[in-house]
């Protein structure tokens, strides 16, 4: 049972790293463009995809995760590198949720106003999206911690 509460668990780490780090890939790649029709359908997959993959793949990291540690016997608290990586993981879910998802809401409803009115406020934009890749990496560097200090163990 352990193996596989494991096996579980790392697999939900990867989706999720991997769909934040995408994310942020996609983004500059469409913020590279200026087009608001482009960021709109970028902001927008982003969205989902967290719906689809980063939110479902967080809900399981912290299940999978504290299963693994109670069927292995690691009490989560006095276990440093389990204390530390769920302090992170929390952390990062903080950020995600007041910082991360309210500015991918305006930065998707400001390119859909400039597709409707033909008038982009990309200044505006711009200064939002710089906000919004600053506490994405802060959402991303966090658990990356955590997966480090899960991997070595220190």
């Amino acid at each position: 049972m352990y193996l596989v509460l494991k096996l579980l668990h790392v697999g939900a780490v990867v989706m999720f790293l991997g769909n934040i780090t995408t994310g942020l890939f996609w983004h500059r790649h469409a913020a590279r463009t200026r087009d608001p029709r482009l960021l709109h359908h970028a902001m927008d997959g982003i969205i989902r995809s967290d719906r689809w993959f980063t939110n479902p793949a967080a809900a399981t990291i912290a299940i999978t995760g504290v299963l693994t540690a109670i069927v292995g016997h690691l009490p989560i608290l006095r276990t440093r590198w389990i204390a530390a990586g769920l302090a992170l993981f929390i952390l990062s879910g903080l950020a995600f949720v007041t910082r991360v998802t309210p500015l991918q809401k305006q930065l998707r409803a400001l390119a859909r106003t400039g597709l409707e009115t033909g008038s982009f406020d990309h200044p505006r934009y711009e200064a939002l999206a710089r906000k919004w890749e600053l506490w994405g990496a802060v959402a991303l560097l966090l658990p990356l911690a955590a997966f480090v200090l899960m991997i070595l163990k220190p």
